[in-house]
């Protein structure tokens, strides 16, 4: 067997290593050199810049950090750059966390003692202390990004410095805050955190605030050590170590793709040996991985020195990989035996990716596999069935990571450049492998071409046909094979008139499967540039295209029968299935989805978005799917149980995210002021206590303005917790504290509430790339938007996604964008009725230019809307009246200004427009719904109730008045003319012109309010009216008097919102576009709603029956009501024999 070296490490004895001994904080001088660094002491801690320029060690024992250049040394030789003795005079306390960048700035945390930050540049002035404008007491954990930039970590805060300022103060430039039920496993160099919470572990996106759920795994984390919880991740993938299992997580597909026993050697080795595993595996591959046949194939006969002294390495003491492995570029540094070990990661590449020869003495023939085992080969290697399913599972997500298939693609477009010959057969010879292209046949439409791999043996001179594919494409023209490629020793690029292609050769199934296939049509020499600079010369592979399903059946297959290639190319496919009306495929594509999710729930929900982003096609064309998918995805959970809450408040249909990081960067100012308030009670104890006494004297007389102004404050994140008592928040959260504990105390109000996701997988989300400019023209929609459904909203999975949508953004642009109308009806109407005696002509005039200004604002957003879709916008004639009201105040003030002619029809017109737009806005207020009828009496006690305003008249018998008889005169349309909005404008009419008679039904000492109206009405004729026009509003976007329209109208007012109001940065924040939404729901409510719907023959028992068996008893606990349930179910099936197709 090769052997793997770990490089030994000197010291250079040219350099100066200039140690720091902090016996004071204001005294700082250098010692004298050691022969050893660290005097001789065991290395407990190491840590690598962003980049990998600098390595710093620390020692436990010598309470000394020093810091090494790793970057262009000579084999054997490290060059310290320098050494910092930690305090030797005050009690033992050890530094926690370490971390250095790339320009060499050094920050370490001592136990007891805060963060320091030392600059190694500056070594004239002992490497002078670098200071932070939001220092921090307590820091839990310490790292640098890429960019450079230092990340802290402190009692549950994130928080972000630049380096880029000047007077050694580093400025914080953002503040997070993560959930105080999730906890903190690691900050990786690419702006990402990793938490765990509720059995899940987590992955947090500093830079676009997006999170994804990476792992839910069965045992309870609270009983796992949180240093047996280790990741390891790239950008596009992580490797999550729990005890002795790596599951591997691809941030392509949004899944986990693969899981593996670190004690199987022989998944170990098959894995680490794939380009894109090799450096997340093997940082993670240290301790408690001993007595392994992989550690001793990589770490047997490894001879040299230690970083300190040399020592021969005795396999027989200890059989383990270092500990804390981090990697740079070139090398990987680990601690064994308390020291670090240099290893060259290309020398372990070199052994392990070598194809080892059928007499096998590569590392995983030093392995046997046990005879109970069913035997594949890779490359003459033995292995299970079980491993080598893994590999070809891998193999696609992969694909896009391989850097060699790029530069391989390159390859084949400038030889075809060179010299463009496409030919009908191709050979190929490479190593062990022959492969063999020809053209096979023709047919009218068809035309196929064979691909065959051979197994070279008896010295290349002899082949054995190993496997054949004959590849069918709908073309009547002969194909040419334009160049072929072959490489990892299984991965076959084939360049064609037709396109590319990429196979992928399974030596074990002798299989060739085709994974990947753009049509390009290359008939001609001239168009490979302009193809290749397009198209391939990105960094990903582009997303197959329409075409390519058209042309090729088997690639359509591939796609459907493979888990991987589904997930990655399925929206596509679909898409292509629509389009063609191929109702089978789209039933096929359809099943797989929702039976990928049911064999895993917690990790395989992506599958779902497959069909949501298919949604507005499907929509068009085959509305019934959406039906079908809205009633059988309704109250789910990507959870094999249901979670039940008991809160204080009512959650019911309340949407949110999991595992949310509010973004508190507004929080700066305050932590600043924290910080001087802080010190102020240090330094000046007197001081701080006669400024403390000085803010309760200003509160007081303000104190109601004073909880106003920092209730707002604290809701949206200026300002934070604290019960410092001289800060000038103290008496507001004092407050807030001690009335929250009483409320708590006494509350026995728990509502029982459950937890559901919201089955529509990325149905909201924008597409990542997108052109700023074209963005503000024509911006790129979302399913949601172009998908206005009734079906969607008829459960409660639209109504949840307009609740979030809403609270998160919309009523806050609907706010700003009412108000800007309010603007401009206010300028217009003060102008235009109130008379020239009492209006100024110079403010008259500037009100008429604000009108002019603020109606191209309006008018702007509205020529949008008509350049995205000039059809469909002059189908609504509410468009038509938008335009009328923006363009009337805008052309009668102009013609006011120049002609200086005030004419009154113009003005009127302009007036009655506005007004009428001003009642649209009304349109997102739900209307009520009457709980009385004319026909039948009804007792309640709503005072507009017509039975109880109707005339009562008591009985006069035998000359006495019986009180417990009387007559009432039945109801009519006139008793309560407001119930109707025809009536009530009539009403409104009769009121005007003196007649009040319509509201002599009501005693005006039992309703002083109206009292109050009539007394306000000469005053507020115009806005009273207004309020009464919402009835109006209401029928109108209410057409089925059902809460569906309701949303709609929501719905369309979001969408409207989303592209002409929101910039194209915030169409892709993910706080408020998420990938995956969940929602609560009142536990008594939702049994109502699965009654409801079992009624109405929408409860479909066939999809998701064990989950919703699992709804069923966790809604009520008792049989009796889970057969009540299935009783309901089965009678809906017998009276209603249409409905049966749902289930």
């Amino acid at each position: 067997m090769d052997v793997i070296s770990v490089v030994s490490v000197t010291i250079d004895d040219e350099i100066k290593t200039d140690k720091i001994n902090e016996t004071d904080e204001n005294n700082i001088n250098n010692t004298e050199d050691t022969d050893e660094p660290h005097n001789g002491s065991p290395i407990t801690k190491i840590n690598l810049s962003s980049n990998g320029k600098y390595l710093v060690t620390y020692s436990k024992v010598d309470l000394s950090i020093i810091c090494w250049n790793v970057e262009n040394v000579n084999e054997n030789q490290l060059k310290s750059e320098f050494s910092v003795k930690l305090s030797t005079v005050k009690l033992y306390k050890p530094a926690t966390y370490m971390c250095v960048s790339d320009d060499k700035k050094l920050v370490y945390v001592e136990t007891d003692v805060g963060i320091k930050i030392r600059d190694i540049n500056d070594m004239t002035n002992n490497c002078q202390k670098i200071k932070l404008d939001c220092s921090l007491d307590h820091v839990d954990y310490c790292s640098f990004n890429l960019k450079g930039e230092l990340i802290l970590y402190s009692g549950g805060k994130i928080l972000i410095y630049s380096m880029q300022t000047k007077d050694n103060l580093w400025k914080c430039k953002r503040i997070c805050k993560k959930p105080t039920n999730a906890n903190l496993l690691s900050i990786s160099i690419y702006d990402k955190l990793y938490l765990y919470s509720n059995n899940s572990i987590y992955e947090w996106n500093l830079i676009n605030e997006k999170s994804i759920k990476i792992l839910d795994i069965d045992e309870e984390m609270k009983y796992i050590d949180r240093k047996l919880i280790r990741i390891s991740s790239n950008e596009n993938l992580a490797c999550l170590r729990i005890k002795d299992k790596i599951i591997i997580y691809s941030f392509e597909l949004e899944i986990p793709i693969a899981s593996l026993d670190i004690k199987n050697d022989i998944q170990l080795c098959k894995l680490i040996k794939l380009p894109a595993l090799y450096t997340p595996l093997l940082s993670l591959l240290s301790s408690n991985v001993s007595n392994s046949k992989f550690l001793d194939s990589v770490m047997k006969d490894c001879k040299g020195k230690y970083l300190s002294r040399p020592r021969q390495y005795n396999q027989s003491q200890k059989k383990s990989l270092p500990d804390n492995i981090v990697i740079a570029n070139k090398y990987a540094y680990g601690i064994l035996d308390g020291d670090v070990w240099k290893i060259d990661l290309e020398e372990i590449k070199s052994n392990l990716f070598k194809t080892p020869n059928i007499n096998g003495k590569g590392v995983e023939n030093s392995i046997n596999l046990t005879n109970e085992e069913e035997m594949y080969f890779y490359n003459d290697v033995k292995i299970n069935k079980e491993t080598n399913e893994m590999h070809n599972h891998l193999y696609i997500p992969f694909l896009d990571l391989y850097m060699n298939i790029k530069h391989t693609i390159h390859e084949l477009f400038e030889a075809a450049e060179s010299n463009f010959d496409p030919n009908i057969n191709q050979e190929l010879n490479q190593k062990l492998i022959h492969l063999k292209i020809c053209h096979a046949s023709i047919s009218e439409f068809i035309s196929e071409f064979k691909l065959q791999v051979f197994k070279k043996k008896d010295g290349n001179v002899k082949s054995d046909l190993i496997c054949t594919r004959n590849e069918k494409i709908n073309l009547k023209d002969v194909i040419g094979i334009i160049g072929i490629k072959l490489i990892n020793d299984g991965d076959i690029i084939i360049l064609t008139e037709i396109g590319l292609l990429i196979y992928h050769f399974n030596e074990s199934k002798k299989s060739i499967s085709l994974n990947y296939f753009y049509y390009i049509r290359l008939r001609t020499k001239e168009v490979l540039p302009n193809y290749y600079k397009d198209v391939f010369s990105k960094h990903n592979l582009p997303l197959p295209n329409y075409d390519s399903f058209k042309l090729c059946d088997g690639w359509v297959s591939n796609i459907k029968d493979n888990k991987e290639i589904l997930l990655k190319y399925g929206v596509e496919l679909l898409l292509f299935a629509i389009k063609e009306h191929k109702v089978e495929l789209i039933d096929e594509v359809y099943e797989k989805c929702i039976n990928y999710f049911k064999e895993d729930l917690r990790n395989n929900k992506m599958f779902l978005s497959i069909i949501t982003s298919t949604m507005p096609l499907l929509n068009k064309y085959y509305p019934e799917y959406i039906l079908k998918y809205s009633l059988e995805t309704t109250m789910i959970i990507d959870s094999p149980f249901y979670k039940i809450e008991h809160p204080n408040v009512n959650l019911h249909l309340y949407s949110f995210q999991y595992l949310k990081i509010v973004n508190l960067t507004q929080l700066i100012l305050w932590t600043k002021y924290n910080i001087l308030i802080r010190k102020l009670k240090v330094n000046h104890r007197i001081m701080h206590r006669i400024l403390a006494f000085i803010q309760i004297l200003i509160i007081l007389p303000f104190l109601p303005i004073y909880f106003v102004t920092f209730h707002i404050l604290y809701k949206y994140g200026f300002i934070d917790h604290t019960s410092d008592h001289g800060n000038f928040s103290f008496f507001y959260f004092y407050i807030i504290d001690h009335i929250g504990y009483i409320v708590r105390k006494f509350s026995k109000n728990n509502i029982p509430t459950i937890t559901f996701m919201n089955s529509y997988i990325k149905f909201v989300t924008y597409p990542q790339n997108y052109n700023w400019f074209m963005e503000l023209i024509k911006p790129q929609p979302s399913p949601f938007v172009e998908t206005i459904n009734r079906d969607i909203y008829k459960t409660w999975n639209g109504e949840t996604l307009i609740n979030f949508k809403w609270n998160a953004y919309g009523k806050y642009y609907y706010i700003i964008i009412w108000t800007g109308f309010m603007a401009l009806l206010g300028c217009f109407t003060v102008a235009a009725t109130i008379p020239q005696r009492y209006i100024n002509e110079y403010f008259q005039k500037n009100l008429l230019v604000a009108s002019i200004v603020l109606g191209f604002i309006h008018l702007s957003f509205e020529v949008r809307q008509f350049i995205y879709k000039p059809i469909k916008w002059f189908q609504d004639f509410w468009n038509i009246f938008d335009i009328m009201a923006f363009l009337l105040p805008i052309c009668t003030s102009i013609y006011w200004l120049q002609t200086n002619d005030r004419n009154i029809h113009l003005l009127s017109f302009t007036c009655l427009f506005l007004d009428l737009k001003f009642l649209l806005f009304f349109r997102v207020f739900e209307s009520f719904e009457d709980n009385f009828s004319f026909k039948d009496r009804t007792n309640n006690d709503d005072p507009n109730n017509p039975w109880n305003i109707a005339p009562t008249y008591q009985v006069y018998e035998n000359g006495t008045i019986n009180p417990n008889l009387y007559m009432i005169q039945p109801p009519d349309g006139n008793t309560n003319m407001f119930v109707d909005f025809k009536t009530a404008i009539f009403a409104m009419y009769l009121f005007l012109t003196g007649d009040s008679s319509v509201l002599s039904n009501w005693t005006y000492n039992n309703n002083p309010s109206l009292s109050i109206m009539i007394v306000l009405f000469s005053l507020l004729v115009v806005v009273y009216l207004m309020n009464l026009f919402i009835g109006l509003l209401n029928n109108a976007i209410n057409k089925d008097n059902d809460r569906v329209s309701y949303l709609i109208q929501k719905a369309e007012i979001l969408v409207e919102i989303e592209l002409f109001y929101l910039l194209p940065y915030q169409r892709r924040w993910n706080t408020w576009f998420p990938e995956v939404i969940y929602y609560y729901a009142n536990v008594d409510i939702a049994r109502e709603k699965v009654k409801e719907m079992i009624r109405e023959g929408e409860w479909n028992i066939d999809e998701f029956s064990e989950m919703k068996h699992n709804l069923l008893k966790n809604l009520n606990e008792k049989q009796i009501f889970v057969n009540s349930i299935i009783d309901l179910w089965k009678e809906a099936i017998i009276n209603d024999e249409s409905k049966q197709n749902y289930f």
